[in-house]
């Protein structure tokens, strides 16, 4: 089943999202490598493709896990939970219906 990942950043987490991003993403890649990723993203604060200094507000992960258990123990283990970029993460199943 797909779960909808939805971390919400600390305020000011630019700084360190920039330097938790490459492990963050190699674990993104791996999940697309296995064919369990659906989509993945950033939040921009403001209404652009590149935010700048105003940064982000949060990430979407849309994966395939086994379980909600499963979910919640790989969104625990990610990049921006352990260095403090997360203030927040929710975790629901997610239906694929379109496209």
């Amino acid at each position: 089943m797909f779960y909808m990942i939805r971390g919400t950043d600390v305020p000011n987490s630019l700084e360190r999202r920039l330097t938790a991003r490459p492990a963050h993403v190699k674990r993104l890649e791996q999940l697309r490598d296995e064919g369990r990723l659906l989509l993945s993203g950033p939040l921009p604060a403001v209404e652009s493709e590149d935010p700048g200094p105003a940064g982000f507000t949060g990430s979407l992960i849309v994966a395939e896990f086994e379980s909600l258990a499963a979910a919640r123990t790989w969104a625990n283990d990610d990049p921006y939970v352990s260095t403090g970029v997360f203030a927040t993460v929710e975790i629901q199943p997610f239906r694929k219906v379109l496209p």
